[in-house]
C-alpha cells in the first residue's frame, strides 16, 4: 500500500459523502503494505508485538493483515502485555524490510526480536507466547510513542530497564505492567532528578550490583514500613492526587502499583553510595550507616541487627 492509498482511505473514512463513491475503488486495493512507506521508529526496549502493532496502525491495518502482507504466517492469538510475538528468522528479516529499518538496528531496539530458538526455521512464521507475570512489559510514554508512530497511536509496551523508570521529558512513568495507563509525575519533581542521577550511576563499574542491592533494601524497607515511611507515604499521596486511576485499579493497591516509583529517589541515592564505598571497607559499619543516612536526608538510621542494609554492610561486603 502506498502513502497515496493510505491518504485516500483516511479521506474516505472522514467523509461519509465520499464513502459511497470511493469505497469500491479504495477497499478493493487493500493491502499489501509496501516496504518503507512508513518508517516507524522502535522505542528502546520495545516488545516485538508492540512494534509490529504500531507498524500496522501506521498502515491502518490489523496486525494479522500486516503480517500477511509481508508473507508472514501468524499462528494462534495473543494480547499485550500478557503475551509476546515470536518471529522465525525469516519473519524477522521480512519485518525489518517492511519497516525500512536495518535488521541489526531493529534487533538492538527490540530485545525479544532475535531469541536463540528456531534458528534453523526457514519459514516466515510468527506465534504468540505467554510471558510470566514478572517478565511482562509496561506502558511506554504515550507522547514518545505518538511521536514515533506518525500520530497513529499513543500505545506501546516496552521491557523497561531500571534506569528508564521515568520519562523526564514528558513526566510519565509506568512502574507496573498491571497499570492500563501511565502515571503522571509532574507533581513529584524528585523523580526526574533521580532519573538523571541514575544515568550518572550507570558509568560506575559497580553500578549493576549496587543497584540490585539498593533496590532489594529499599523494597524491604517499604514493605515493612522502615526509616522512610512518612516521606514515601507523602509521595504516594501526591501521585494518587494527580492520578485518580491508581485508586480504581482493582487488581492491586496503589501502594503496590507505585512501589518502585515511590522508592526510586532513595534507591538511586543508596545505590550511588554503595557503589562508591571502598571494597573491602575502610570504615566500620556504623560509619557507613551514618554516611548513608546523611545521603538519604535522615539524621540517623535506626540500629537493628536484622535491618537489610546493616546485614549487607556487615556480611556481604566483608
Amino acid at each position: 500500500m502506498s502513502r497515496t492509498d493510505v491518504t485516500t482511505r483516511a479521506a474516505v473514512a472522514a467523509s461519509p459523502a465520499r464513502r459511497a463513491v470511493l469505497t469500491t475503488e479504495v477497499w478493493l486495493r487493500i493491502p499489501s503494505a509496501a516496504p518503507g512507506v512508513f518508517r516507524v521508529r522502535p522505542l528502546p526496549g520495545e516488545t516485538t508485538a508492540s512494534y509490529a502493532q504500531r507498524l500496522a496502525d501506521a498502515y491502518r491495518l490489523t496486525l494479522p493483515q500486516l503480517l500477511d502482507s509481508a508473507g508472514i504466517t501468524l499462528h494462534g492469538h495473543g494480547t499485550l502485555p500478557a503475551t509476546e510475538l515470536h518471529l522465525s528468522p525469516a519473519a524477522r528479516r521480512r519485518l525489518a524490510a517492511l519497516a525500512g529499518i536495518s535488521f541489526p538496528h531493529l534487533t538492538r531496539a527490540l530485545p525479544r526480536l532475535a531469541p536463540n530458538d528456531d534458528a534453523h526455521d526457514i519459514a516466515a512464521t510468527a506465534g504468540w507466547k505467554r510471558l510470566q507475570a514478572d517478565l511482562q512489559p509496561v506502558r511506554a510514554c504515550t507522547l514518545c510513542t505518538r511521536h514515533r508512530s506518525h500520530g497513529a497511536t499513543g500505545t506501546a509496551w516496552n521491557h523497561r530497564p531500571p534506569h528508564r523508570l521515568v520519562c523526564p521529558r514528558h513526566h510519565q512513568a509506568a512502574p507496573d505492567p498491571r497499570l492500563a495507563t501511565t502515571i503522571r509525575t509532574q507533581g513529584v519533581p524528585e523523580l526526574a532528578a533521580a532519573h538523571h542521577a541514575h544515568q550518572r550511576l550507570l558509568r560506575h563499574p559497580r553500578a549493576a550490583t549496587a543497584w540490585t542491592a539498593a533496590r532489594a533494601i529499599t523494597t524491604r524497607w517499604y514493605d515493612h514500613q522502615q526509616h522512610l515511611t512518612h516521606r514515601w507515604h507523602t509521595r504516594l499521596t501526591r501521585l494518587c492526587a494527580t492520578n485518580p486511576h491508581l485508586t480504581t485499579t482493582g487488581n492491586a493497591s496503589p501502594a503496590l502499583l507505585t512501589r518502585d516509583l515511590v522508592t526510586y529517589p532513595e534507591t538511586v541515592a543508596l545505590a550511588r553510595t554503595l557503589a562508591a564505598l571502598p571494597n573491602p571497607p575502610h570504615h566500620t559499619t556504623d560509619d557507613a550507616l551514618s554516611l548513608i543516612a546523611h545521603r538519604l536526608g535522615l539524621s540517623r538510621l535506626a540500629s537493628n541487627a536484622n535491618d537489610p542494609l546493616r546485614v549487607f554492610l556487615t556480611h556481604t561486603r566483608h
